[in-house]
C-alpha cells in the first residue's frame, strides 16, 4: 500500500469543510476575521487572499477551508484578509507585516502575486513562518506550496475527450501567465493523447491579473459563449472567480463545463448549474494551508518547496457527478491516465 505523505493526508478532512466554508460567504477586512469563540490558544494561522477573495467558489475558498479546519482543530484565533482593488506590492507587504507583528503564525499569501511582498517581508520576521501558494520564494522561514496543476488538467483533458460529441472542446484561462499555461498544456495533452481528432479552442481573458482575468465572471461568460459558438461542447476553465461565468454559459447552452481547484459540482453557490459541471480538476490548497499550520503547531515548521502532485493526492479529478460514470470509457480512461502519470509512463508538459 502506498504511503501517503503527511502533507496531503488531510485532503479528505479539508474537503469535507469546503461546502460549509464557502456557503458562509462572509467578507473579511484588514482587521482580519478572528471571531472564533474557541480562541483560547492564542493567535495562529493567518491567510491573505488573492484576487477575487473569499467567495470565488474555487482557489481562495479552498484556502479558507484549510483555515477553518486549523481553527477548529487547534482552538486558536485566525485571520483572513481580503485584497483591495488596485493594490500594490507595497500594500501586500504592509498586510503581511501587520499580520506578523500581531503575532499570527504562520502567515500565508494565497497566490503568486504575493511573491515580491513575501520576499521583502519574511527576513524581517525570522520567528514567523511564512507560506506562499503557487510561487517559490527563497527564505529560511518560508514554505513554498506548489502544485502539479498540469497533472490534474491532463485528467480533465482525458475526461473532455471522452465526453465531447462534437470533437471540439474549449479552454478558458484567466490570465496569460506561466502558471495558467500549466493548466492549458496538461489539458491539451490529455485531450490529444485520448483522441487526436478532438480540437481544443483556447482563450485567455487578460494579459495581467490587474485587468480582471481572475475576477470577472462576465469576461469568462463571454469567452465560453464564443467557444460554444465554435462548436465546443466541453469547456474547462482555470480562471478563478471568472470561471463562474464559464460555468453559467455552459449550463445555458446545455454543454459540459469542467471546474477547477475545488469540486465545483458540490459548491452551494453553483448548485443551479451542477447538472452541467462534468468534473473539476482538483488542487488541494486547503490541505496545503492546513499542513503548514499543523507543522507550526507541532513545532516543526515546513520550509522550502513543498510539492503537491498526483502521487500524494495533492491534485486530482473529482468524480462527484454521477453522470461521469454514464459516459462510455471515461472512468476507465481517467484511471489509466492517473496510473500512467504516477508511475512515470506519461510525462505531462507544463508549456
Amino acid at each position: 500500500m502506498r504511503r501517503i505523505s503527511s502533507l496531503t493526508r488531510v485532503a479528505v478532512g479539508v474537503a469535507s469543510l469546503a461546502l460549509a466554508a464557502t456557503a458562509c460567504g462572509g467578507t473579511s477586512n484588514e482587521a482580519g476575521d478572528d471571531s472564533s469563540s474557541a480562541s483560547s490558544g492564542g493567535k495562529g494561522l493567518a491567510i491573505a487572499y488573492d484576487i477575487g477573495g473569499k467567495g470565488d467558489q474555487s482557489f481562495n475558498d479552498a484556502a479558507y477551508a484549510g483555515l477553518e479546519k486549523a481553527k477548529a482543530e487547534f482552538k486558536y484565533e485566525t485571520a483572513d484578509i481580503e485584497p483591495t482593488d488596485g493594490e500594490t506590492d507595497a500594500d501586500k507587504e504592509q498586510r503581511l507585516a501587520s499580520l506578523a507583528k500581531q503575532g499570527y503564525n504562520p502567515v500565508i499569501g494565497i497566490g503568486f502575486a504575493y511573491g515580491p511582498a513575501l520576499t521583502a517581508v519574511a527576513s524581517k520576521y525570522p520567528d514567523t513562518t511564512f507560506g506562499i501558494v503557487d510561487s517559490v520564494v527563497e527564505g529560511a522561514n518560508v514554505a513554498s506550496l506548489v502544485f502539479a496543476e498540469q497533472e490534474a488538467s491532463y485528467l480533465a483533458g482525458v475526461a473532455a475527450a471522452k465526453a465531447t460529441k462534437t470533437n471540439t472542446v474549449g479552454f478558458v484561462g484567466g490570465v496569460d501567465i506561466p502558471l495558467i499555461h500549466k493548466f492549458e498544456a496538461g489539458y491539451k495533452q490529455g485531450v490529444t493523447d485520448t483522441n487526436s481528432k478532438v480540437k481544443v479552442v483556447s482563450q485567455y481573458l487578460t494579459q495581467t491579473a490587474e485587468e480582471g482575468g481572475f475576477s470577472s465572471p462576465d469576461k469568462g461568460k463571454a469567452a465560453a459563449e464564443g467557444q460554444i459558438e465554435k462548436n465546443a461542447d466541453v469547456v474547462y476553465q482555470a480562471a478563478g472567480l471568472s470561471g463562474q461565468g464559464v460555468i453559467e454559459a455552459a449550463a445555458a447552452a446545455k454543454v459540459w463545463a469542467i471546474g477547477v481547484d475545488s469540486d465545483q459540482y458540490n459548491q452551494a453557490a453553483l448548485s443551479k448549474y451542477k447538472d452541467y459541471i462534468l468534473t473539476s480538476a482538483l488542487k488541494d490548497v486547503g490541505g496545503a494551508v492546513y499542513s503548514l499550520a499543523k507543522s507550526v503547531k507541532d513545532g516543526k515548521p515546513l520550509t522550502g518547496v513543498q510539492t503537491f502532485d498526483l502521487k500524494v493526492d495533492g491534485v486530482g479529478l473529482a468524480d462527484s457527478n454521477p453522470k461521469m460514470a454514464e459516459i462510455a470509457g471515461l472512468t476507465d480512461a481517467v484511471a489509466k491516465a492517473k496510473a500512467g502519470i504516477i508511475d512515470g509512463t506519461i510525462k505531462v508538459k507544463t508549456e
